[in-house]
């Protein structure tokens, strides 16, 4: 099974340690960014979204028009535009990148940060309104004749777009969640489902959780698997340890002095999170600090399970055979960044990616070498087996 890496396309050069230094939309640092996954072995990066934050679709523009390999994964709320707007908008980035574009669309966890942009409805009612928003979206790409729609959150007539998609039949859906209304949702209608990184024995529930909504869903496929973390390497362990222990106190150091958001009425924001995936890592890191290989969860409890925030720590070896591990439960897309989102995704680049490629090969070889022997005629098989022997 191939593997595949996502990075970060940030667009100012702020982390979770450290505030940015200039604009939240540094032109040149977004291209800087994207460059250095490009030349170091990354194979798309995440323009993510914030309801504050840059727009990500122009900023992915930018870089599409600039860079020549690097592939994006455009992360969208549906209740931000109609989807007949966000169908052309799509199809146009997907011709700007001739073919490179993916769409992760996000539902929504929490009540205030939707409402920030006037979204008004339940957690419930957004998954309900993602489905019917990524179905009408895949099919604007595909139909060439004008269609209506009727439907619990969407209504027009007669539509037909007149830009689609370089890519056939269409750019892939990205969708990702952790409750049984995400499995369902991303279940039916995902090309790639995301979670964020856990242990492996929860990783692998999940798994099979995503499987069985796609199967409910009546689908004879299944979404491929992708799954996120916070590497933190060095090139010995206790430096990588030492250099954990530096992060997450960075982590808390700047979280004492970053703005606090407020709810209206100047109320503090409730530090407990709304969504399940955070919910999770909160409980997860409660349990324990470290898991398998190299996982550690500090780092999320630090933040206080926000985003893709569990940590993978060790030397490149270590980090790479945790990787590894998740491949074998059949996640081929890892998804990874850094807290020195410049430095750590050339570091990564240089000393992850290639062991995990490596590795990956040879397992594929062999695996393709077995399956072969095993299919050959009797007397090849007879012959082999004499050879082993």
């Amino acid at each position: 099974m191939p593997v595949e890496f996502l990075g970060i396309a940030a667009t100012n050069d702020g982390s979770e340690t450290t505030a940015r230094s200039g604009a939240s939309f540094d032109k040149e640092y977004t291209l800087r960014l994207a460059r250095a996954h490009e030349d170091h072995g990354w194979d798309r990066v995440l323009f993510a979204y914030g309801s504050g934050s840059p727009d990500p679709a122009p900023a992915a523009a930018y870089i599409a028009s600039r860079l020549d390999r690097l592939q994006i994964l455009l992360a969208h709320r549906p209740n931000v535009s109609y989807p007949t707007f966000a169908a052309k908008t799509f199809a146009t980035l997907d011709r700007i990148s001739e073919g490179r574009l993916a769409v992760h669309f996000i539902t929504g966890g929490n009540d205030h940060e939707q409402g920030r942009e006037g979204d008004t409805l339940t957690k419930d009612e957004r998954y309900a309104r993602t489905r019917e928003y990524i179905r009408i979206v895949k099919k604007i790409w595909t139909t060439r004749e004008p269609f209506d729609h009727e439907g619990a959150h969407y209504r027009f007539h007669d539509f037909v777009s007149d830009v689609f998609p370089v890519q056939q039949p269409r750019p892939n859906v990205s969708f990702g969640g952790s409750s049984p209304a995400a499995y369902a949702a991303g279940g039916a209608e995902a090309d790639i489902y995301c979670l964020w990184g856990e242990p492996l024995e929860k990783t692998a529930q999940q798994i099979e959780s995503v499987k069985a909504a796609a199967r409910a869903a009546g689908r004879t496929d299944v979404p491929r698997i992708q799954v996120a973390f916070r590497p933190i390497i060095a090139p010995t362990e206790e430096l990588a340890w030492e250099k954990a222990h530096r992060t997450v106190g960075a982590i808390k150091a700047h979280r004492r002095t970053a703005p606090v958001r407020r709810h209206q009425g100047g109320v503090l924001e409730s530090p407990a999170p709304q969504n399940t995936g955070s919910q999770r890592l909160i409980a997860i890191a409660e349990a324990g600090e470290r898991y398998d290989r190299a996982l550690w969860t500090p780092t999320a409890a630090a933040t206080g399970g926000a985003g893709n925030s569990n940590a993978l720590v060790g030397t490149p070896e270590t980090v790479a055979q945790a990787l590894l591990d998740y491949h074998d439960l059949g996640v081929d897309i890892l998804s990874a960044r850094g807290y020195d989102l410049l430095g750590d995704a050339v570091d990564f680049g240089r000393h992850v990616i290639p062991l995990v490629r490596e590795e990956v090969a040879k397992r594929d070889a062999k695996r393709d070498a077995a399956s072969a022997a095993a299919s050959a005629p009797g007397p090849a098989r007879q012959s082999l087996t004499a050879v082993r022997g």
